[in-house]
């Protein structure tokens, strides 16, 4: 999701991940799926396949750490505050952890192929020595608005060509 915020004279973009759904939307699903699971797991040790209840507890166990593994992952989130002569980077999951800040008319944005043809291109900030991953976790179209919005903003853009990779099929 690429999101513009409201600024004075600057340009703020919001870059967060897409998630479907809220975390009381994920809770409610692992507990309906809980409640199914418990159900027909209770079913099945009635019958006599008492090993059932505790491999279906594991699968819920499981499924409970997978979702809080990618709802932690679905918060994080870049701030890009383009002013006169000043790019700054802001990286973080809910609050800043990171910042940095980069001249303006001396960085570019380098556009590297991803490792599929479907997949967006990487993006990186570079100026010097330091390169700066900038939303790896966008999608095709969000990556797009993204280079567009920085085009607009007089940010030099420089595309590489992919590395040749080299596949042994059988």
């Amino acid at each position: 999701m690429v999101q513009q915020l409201p600024g004075r004279q600057e340009t703020r973009l919001l870059l967060a991940p897409n998630h479907s759904l809220s975390w009381r939307g994920n809770v409610r699903t692992w507990c309906a799926l809980a409640l199914l699971s418990l159900i027909v797991a209770t079913g099945m040790a009635l019958i006599g396949a008492w090993v059932v209840l505790p491999l279906a507890g594991l699968e819920l166990l499981a499924l409970a750490a997978a979702i809080y593994a990618t709802a932690h992952a679905c918060q994080r989130q870049e701030v890009l505050t383009i002013s006169g002569d000043d790019l700054r980077l802001e990286k973080g999951h809910r609050d800043k952890q990171a910042e940095w800040s980069l001249p303006r008319l001396y960085t570019r944005l380098v556009l590297s192929p991803g490792s599929h043809p479907e997949s967006p291109p990487k993006l990186y900030l570079e100026h010097r020595d330091t390169t700066l991953a900038l939303g790896d976790f966008l999608n095709r179209a969000d990556t797009e608005t993204l280079i567009a919005i920085l085009e607009r903003q007089g940010i030099r853009t420089e595309r590489r060509a992919p590395q040749p990779t080299f596949w042994f099929w059988y």
